[in-house]
């Protein structure tokens, strides 16, 4: 026990000897808690310096030599404290444009947007997530416009997000800043993060930082986990809904010492119940079980500047689909019916460790490292795929200042290692994939932050990969305040990526095509790394209207590939990949305005209009299944909570899809053909939930309440051993309305 004691009093976050904890919040008549994200608190005539959380909290070094705790924010009087002791500080600053005929309140935002941060981040709390079922990190994204949520295909249930225009394999997906969502947990990954284990949701569009490694394109999301010491002693989450799916999460947290926490945290998911109500024999949803179990270890020592996370995963995730008389005791890999069965086995050990210097509070080391083993066996109707990836991942980080804490620098040294071994068989391939990838890397980045109209955070990374070869990721985000509660920023950055072309598409499986791998010189499957530059202008506005609070935000961004692996479906007997020759790119505006209309009563609104286009073999053509416009509406209204701390919670998210574009079908025969483009789909979603307590509440919803449904999902449904069998073209709801509900309780 003492040598991992020692182990794990290692290297890791921000901590100094003595410090001064507190919360800054924004003024109102109630004196609520109402936090205000990214305010700066800094000494005064000193380098020392912080800015607020997501809830308006802060850490910040302390001396007896400090007096004067400053505390500024755009559109807010700056304040200036004097401070005589180490305590908790909780102060509220009052906004600079307040008259005193307007009495103005507000509450913490769900969903907040830094106005100081140089990247143009978007931070989702766990208030957030609880607007909607959201059972797993694939569901989180439900009221959240910046992300787009479909299913991949008509049969595995696996859903895809995209950002910009551009799926998940191109956003680097993270948990607590370690990428884990790769290689072969693509598509299925997200659904292996439960949702109640996510503390809280960090959103970055475009290039993202170089600390993180250079495979980014679109953006990245990164999932921070409930803590061990604040996460609640016991909780219990139980849900329940129409189409057959149960689900437990069960959270035990202890305390162990002054230093040591521990939580052991359980999820189940089962699903047996069978559904066709489109009457076209293929179940609607997969069969599926799922258990999860991470045990998470916490050791704290703010004394001596060491704090580290340990924690240790195991999944078991098993799916059975196809048509509904399909037994897989006696109809695996025959022609009796057509079914599919995907069995997942993963294991993780992931740690972060830090250390800060007492004696130099801005000088900070930490270490992330993560290995896991991700073993896949499925087969769909006649072919078979399994894959096994072995990953590690470590990576090492100094975090300093130049002159003072206006300038900071962040380097460092990374290392990836990739095993992958893949065995497909399909009608014309029948082969071992086997490659190992290994990447030694390191970084700079340079940020400087005058505390007031500009900010800009500067990067490059040189990595030497086997296969990529040497090459450089250049990565800026700027941000500038022309006037008061203002925020415009630029930015552009270069990624590079291995296409894992087989783990990323699953659903080429579900179809009767020809898999093909065009002009193979490349070194993955002979196909070259995918190279992108992104550039992104975006403008933040925050304004008072009828005396409540409101913003406005206009992103676009653009996204050109160098080189692209091509997924080609515009053969109908053939699925191509192959090296982008010609053009590909997508670009994307977004218009998002947030409106408290009412005490209590938030409105989000957005529109959004992708141009993405690819160089086929046929010549330019939109990207399929990508709508040109969508609009986004979410409304949310809570009462206000009484004495015992009960509480009625609404939510409703109204989704609109513009038309989209079907890869051709023009060869097949005129039964299985379709229309060049789809109809438009509007969906709405709905959840109330009640707060009997502060330790029980149940919620009840409804996903799809207007009951759209896709006809006929699946082409060849009646003939699924034939030519003309696919599962690709979803562009809406399978399975119609879908009601739900749920409890959870909590002992703090």
């Amino acid at each position: 026990m003492k040598f991992l004691i020692y182990i794990l009093l290692l290297p890791a976050c921000l901590f100094s000897q003595e410090k001064i904890s507190g919360m800054i919040m924004e003024a109102n008549d109630k004196n609520e808690h109402i936090g205000l994200a990214g305010a700066n608190v800094y000494w005064l005539d000193t380098e020392i310096g912080t800015v607020t959380d997501i809830d308006g909290k802060f850490t910040i070094p302390y001396k007896s030599g400090y007096k004067k705790l400053v505390i500024s924010y755009i559109g807010f009087k700056t304040d200036t404290l004097t401070i005589t002791e180490a305590k908790m500080i909780h102060h509220w600053l009052e906004p600079t444009d307040s008259l005193d005929a307007i009495t103005i309140t507000s509450r913490k935002q769900a969903t907040a947007k830094s106005y100081l941060s140089a990247s143009n981040v978007i931070n989702v709390s766990s208030d957030e997530l609880l607007k909607a079922a959201c059972c797993n990190l694939s569901e989180s994204f439900e009221t959240n416009p910046s992300i787009d949520v479909n299913f991949a295909d008509a049969v595995t249930g696996a859903r895809q997000i995209k950002m910009l225009g551009l799926t998940s394999p191109y956003i680097l997906i993270a948990t607590e800043n370690i990428p884990s969502i790769r290689g072969a947990s693509q598509a299925f990954g997200l659904s292996f993060i439960p949702g109640t284990w996510v503390e809280s949701i960090q959103i970055t569009k475009g290039a993202g930082s170089v600390v993180n490694g250079y495979e980014s394109i679109a953006g990245q999301i990164n999932a921070e986990l409930v803590k061990p010491s604040t996460d609640n002693k016991l909780f219990v989450n139980a849900y329940g809904s129409v189409n057959g799916r149960l689900e437990l999460n069960t959270h035990v947290n202890t305390k162990i010492s002054d230093k040591w926490s521990t939580g052991l945290y359980l999820h189940g998911n089962i699903r047996e119940e069978k559904f066709d109500k489109n009457e076209d024999s293929f179940l609607d949803m997969p069969l599926q079980k799922q258990i999860n179990v991470m045990n998470r270890w916490q050791y704290i020592d703010t004394k001596n500047g060491f704090v580290s996370f340990i924690n240790f995963k195991f999944l078991n995730d098993q799916k059975q689909t196809g048509q509904i008389n399909f037994n897989s005791d006696t109809d695996m890999l025959t022609t009796n019916a057509w079914g599919s069965e995907i069995d997942t086995q993963r294991y993780e050990v992931s740690a972060k460790l830090g250390y800060v210097n007492p004696d130099i509070p801005w000088q900070s080391i930490g270490i992330q490292t993560a290995y896991s083993s991700h073993k896949q066996d499925s087969y769909f109707g006649l072919k078979q795929y399994d894959i096994t990836h072995n990953s590690l991942y470590t990576n090492a980080i100094y975090n300093s200042i130049i002159s003072d804490s206006r300038h900071k620098i962040k380097t460092g040294i990374s290392y990836t290692y990739d095993s992958y071994d893949e065995f497909l068989d399909t009608q014309n391939l029948n082969s071992n994939y086997e490659r190992i990838e290994r990447a030694l890397g390191t970084f700079f980045e340079y940020n400087f932050d005058d505390l007031d109209k500009f900010n800009i955070t500067a990067g490059i990374r040189v990595d030497s990969h086997n296969l990529l070869g040497t090459f450089l990721t250049p990565r800026l985000h700027a941000r500038y305040t022309p006037w008061s509660k203002s925020a415009l920023r630029a930015s552009f950055g270069r990624g590079k990526r291995s296409a894992n072309i087989f783990a990323e598409n699953q659903n080429i499986f579900g179809t009767s095509r020809n898999i093909n791998i065009l002009n193979t010189n490349g070194n993955i499957y002979g196909l070259n790394p995918e190279i992108a530059w992104n550039y992104g202008l975006s403008f933040l506005q925050g304004f008072n209207l009828f005396g409540k609070k409101a913003d406005i935000t206009i992103d676009y961004y653009k996204t050109n590939f160098q080189n692209q692996v091509v997924v080609d479906f515009e053969n109908p007997r053939e699925v191509n990949f192959y090296n982008l020759d010609g053009k590909s790119y997508a670009n994307s505006f977004q218009f998002e305005l947030n409106y408290n209309l009412f005490e209590n009563f938030d409105l989000r609104t957005a529109y959004k209009f992708y141009d993405v286009k690819t160089d086929y073999l046929v010549g330019r053509l939109e990207k399929p299944l990508i709508p040109k416009h969508r609009l986004f509406a979410n409304a949310s209204y809570e009462t206000n909570k009484k004495a015992d701390a009960s509480q009625w919670k609404l939510d409703a998210t109204y989704n609109w899809l513009g038309t989209q574009r079907f890869s051709s079908t023009e060869t097949n025969p005129i039964q299985y053909q379709l229309s060049e483009r789809t109809p438009t789909v509007g969906t709405l979603n709905t959840q109330i939930t009640r707060v009997f307590s502060e330790s029980f509440e149940i919620y009840l919803g409804a996903e799809n309440l207007t009951n759209v449904r896709q006809p006929n999902p699946i082409l060849g449904a009646n003939d699924p051993f034939g030519s003309n069998f696919d599962t690709n073209f979803v562009y809406g709801p399978i399975f119609g309305s879908m009601y739900y509900a749920g409890l959870r309780f909590k002992i703090n």
